[in-house]
């Protein structure tokens, strides 16, 4: 319906973000509440917006979306012969010479991804709608522009569109951990943009060399072919045997690709700038940095890796899931070693992640599928459980677990549903964790590259998390009230409730009715499939 009324819908999606924050630019800074509330209401509408998405998500009898071709004033409805699996495609010549395009279009990879994005903003706004006392409107633009940035990465189609979104996204959240942070935050936001900046470079190095190889793989064919950043134009071309890599330089442009997406996951042993980079950040950035950046990561390891690079990633599959198990056991021990609450739930993300990558590169439907779940499902349970350490943080300024006890005493609905949180973290049956976890494990167990060995290591870790989730619970929430200064601690106002319910919505949808999220990404898994297979047989 939205495509055939020529609507720009993902276009709208992508830029209201940015221009809520410009618009914010003319509210007078003494006015915080009004700039709260208009990040808000931008955010909001965002994510309705998004909402529409998979209501227009069905392909056509031939298996190609219709698709949309211009932006805005220029939108011409249309066939994109390039983008044949993508809806809602936008497309304008931007740098032409270079063949640059503004180039965007969602499928069933990225469809969770982009509504994932505009729910947690909404949700990151609230968890600070008290904390956050200076500069208040500037956090709240960088909010805004962040969300725009992370729509971008998920919806660019163009190689060069989507390095651009990638690296913008850094300088947000950079300055949101260095300002609004807290102890050694200058260092923290310092070591995130380094690590992050310094594995996009190598990135950049393969996205124009790909370019470059292309153009001249189809210019000896063609004279008048001209250099493009089209990222399924250059997929249809590897499949079709109109480009053909070297093995070698395949592996280093797999390399080059991996190194980025890993430090950003971040997968071990490139996990270390998270832990300093969660700790130090306010709540509304460990929501987003959880929720929604480290999914980035994952994104571009399908997205790029499998589908640019298939023989290399069967290739590279059992150590890559090597480096997972390492994270999934590494991150739950470590995890459960710690007596901050915050940096026990940025360890578990280490470990967390690892599960997701052993799904991408177990290679097979259920592993890749389970993946992109997971992705929707950590970004909602971590995310809240964040917003959980934040509430009680602002209550005693510490998150100690030795300075609580008892505070489902002294605050009974708080308890409730930070519970509920932690089980779903841990991967409690009926919650959104199971679902995901279980569809990985049996992606890594049914994989010809993987197996039952790795399987078991995955249990091992599915073991600590329940472990050091209901260790942390319980002794921060069950027992008696030891510390007199727990005793009085007021429970959850409006806005708190609100951000720790909202979030307890899809937890238990996705817990109870996973087909829902499930059908829309299988046409699309299906491909990425199928793509892997075609290209490892014509290896």
């Amino acid at each position: 319906m939205l495509m055939n009324a020529g609507i720009p819908i993902l276009s709208i999606i992508l830029w209201l973000p940015a221009l809520g924050a410009l618009l914010l630019m003319f509210v007078p800074g003494e006015q915080v509440a009004r700039q709260r509330q208009i990040a808000l209401i931008v955010s909001v509408v965002a994510f309705v917006l998004s909402g529409l998405l998979p209501l227009g998500f069905i392909p056509n009898a031939e298996g190609a979306a219709p698709g949309w071709t211009g932006i805005f004033g220029f939108m011409q409805q249309g066939s994109t012969a390039t983008l044949p699996d993508m809806l809602f495609v936008d497309q304008v010549a931007w740098i032409p010479s270079f063949g640059i395009n503004y180039l965007v279009g969602v499928d069933g990879i990225s469809l969770w991804m982009v509504v994932l994005t505009t729910f947690l903003t909404p949700v990151a706004l609230l968890s600070t709608w008290h904390s956050i006392k200076t500069q208040a409107r500037a956090f709240q633009v960088l909010m805004l522009l962040l969300e725009t940035a992370m729509l971008g990465v998920f919806v660019a189609q163009d190689l060069f569109l989507f390095y651009v979104f990638w690296e913008f996204s850094l300088v947000p959240m950079a300055f949101m951990i260095g300002i609004w942070g807290s102890g050694n935050r200058i260092y923290a936001a310092v070591k995130f943009f380094l690590y992050t900046f310094a594995g996009s470079v190598l990135m950049l190095m393969a996205i124009i060399a790909l370019a470059i190889i292309h153009r001249n793989a189809l210019a000896a064919e063609d004279a008048g072919f001209r250099m493009t950043f089209n990222v399924m134009r250059i997929m249809e071309d590897l499949r079709n045997g109109s480009l053909a890599l070297d093995t070698n330089v395949a592996r280093l442009m797999f390399g080059a690709f991996f190194l980025a997406f890993a430090i950003k996951v971040p997968m071990w042993p490139f996990h270390t700038w998270l832990p300093d980079a969660h700790v130090e950040a306010p709540t509304a950035g460990s929501v987003i940095l959880a929720g929604v950046l480290l999914k980035m990561g994952t994104y571009g390891l399908i997205r790029f890796n499998l589908m640019l690079f298939p023989e290399v990633s069967r290739w590279a599959a059992p150590a890559i899931a090597i480096l997972a198990i390492i994270g999934i056991i590494y991150g739950a021990i470590v995890a459960f070693a710690q007596s901050d609450m915050k940096k026990l739930v940025a360890y578990s993300s280490v470990s967390h992640m690892g599960f997701i990558v052993l799904g991408i590169f177990a290679l097979n439907p259920e592993g890749i599928s389970g993946a992109i779940l997971q992705m929707v499902n950590h970004g909602l349970s971590t995310g809240a459980l964040f917003v959980a350490v934040g509430i009680i943080y602002e209550r005693r300024h510490t998150r100690e677990l030795a300075e609580f006890g008892g505070l489902w005493t002294t605050m009974p609905i708080y308890g409730g549903l930070t519970l509920v949180m932690v089980l779903s973290s841990a991967g409690l049956p009926g919650l959104n964790g199971f679902v995901g976890e279980f569809t990985m494990m049996q992606g890594a167990y049914l994989s010809p590259d993987l197996g039952w060995q790795f399987l078991a290591f995955a249990v091992i870790g599915v073991i600590l998390a329940a472990v050091y989730l209901m260790r942390m619970f319980g002794r921060a929430f069950m027992g008696p009230v030891d510390n007199p200064e727990n005793a009085h601690l007021p429970d959850l106002d409006r806005v708190e409730l609100a951000s720790l319910v909202v979030p307890l919505v899809p937890i238990v949808i996705i817990g109870f009715l996973p087909n829902l999220f499930f059908a829309g990404m299988q046409g699309s898994v299906a491909e990425v499939v199928q793509h892997i297979v075609v290209g490892v047989a014509g290896q």
